[in-house]
């Protein structure tokens, strides 16, 4: 006798995993500013919106590491010149596997999530993991130590 095993979907949603809210600055806020947000926040990007609240780009860790390199004025730059822009994005409803295969496809650490054009929260690399360390654990018994 065959036994069959049934795949169970687990229905996790960006919104499900995103943090939020997310953290932003304007196309003239300095390089020195939106890395400082960074620190403040502990976080690896920050979301650039117009004046209406729309999502326009995206600034990294590794923008800020390119800008150093370069020996640019971090109080003198604009994030516009270093972010990514029209980054691509997630909506709040779409699943987990999309979210990773969108992360994986691109190889990006950092993504937006948006709804009507305004960023509602970000998905990193870190909020991900921390997802499979959750199911692991309740599917194996892991516990942290």
């Amino acid at each position: 006798m065959i036994l069959l095993k049934r795949h169970r979907k687990i229905p996790l949603r960006a919104k499900d995993i995103m943090s939020e809210p997310p953290i932003t600055a304007t196309l003239e806020t300095t390089i020195a500013y939106v890395a400082s947000l960074m620190r403040k926040n502990g976080i690896g990007s920050v979301l650039i919106v117009d004046e209406k609240g729309v999502l326009r780009g995206i600034v990294t860790e590794r923008d800020i590491v390119f800008a150093s390199s370069e020996g640019w004025n971090p109080k003198e730059h604009k994030a516009w010149e270093i972010m990514t822009e029209n980054p691509i994005t997630v909506s709040p409803e779409d699943d987990i596997i999309t979210v990773i295969r969108k992360m994986r496809d691109v190889n990006i650490r950092h993504l937006p999530v948006v709804k009507d054009n305004e960023p509602v929260g970000v998905i990193s690399i870190r909020d991900i993991l921390d997802v499979i360390w959750t199911l692991a654990g309740l599917g194996l018994g892991l516990t942290e130590s």
